[in-house]
């Protein structure tokens, strides 16, 4: 299992989700949300937005497992297939993502979301391990 600052509670988009860290550790990380109003698109399903950062941060999770000593691992491509809408407010969607190659650098992962019973998208992503981001960045710690 990761320690709990692996995971970026303090990220405010998150936070305003309402993503749940369920687990994350040997490549593999999961991660709950409960459908809410705010999730949905005008079709009233679960925008598209919604499931891509769900797989995006449980890959993103899944690979930091592999190297915790990192301070991020951030997108540098991924890709998505829609296979049929996530879900309706009050459903619940799990996003369960894997690592599967990693290299000193570069990790190489791929997520499924899940809708109950059902899969509702795929995806498969490649991330760049960062060390020392907030000095990299210069950002101040709050």
């Amino acid at each position: 299992m990761l320690p709990s600052h692996i995971f970026p509670i303090d990220n405010p988009f998150l936070s305003y989700l309402g993503v749940e860290f369920v687990e994350a550790g040997e490549g593999a990380a999961q991660l709950a949300l409960d459908l809410q109003p705010h999730h949905m698109n005008s079709w009233q399903v679960t925008h598209g937005g919604v499931s891509m950062t769900m797989l995006d941060v449980a890959m993103a999770l899944a690979g930091r497992s592999l190297y915790p000593q990192a301070d991020a691992a951030v997108t540098v491509e991924m890709k998505i297939s829609f296979l049929q809408p996530a879900g309706r407010t009050g459903g619940r969607i799990i996003a369960k993502g894997k690592a599967f190659h990693r290299s000193t650098t570069m990790c190489f992962c791929d997520a499924e979301l899940w809708h109950g019973e059902q899969l509702v998208a795929k995806a498969m992503g490649t991330f760049k391990y960062l060390k020392h981001q907030r000095a990299a960045l210069k950002i101040k710690p709050a």
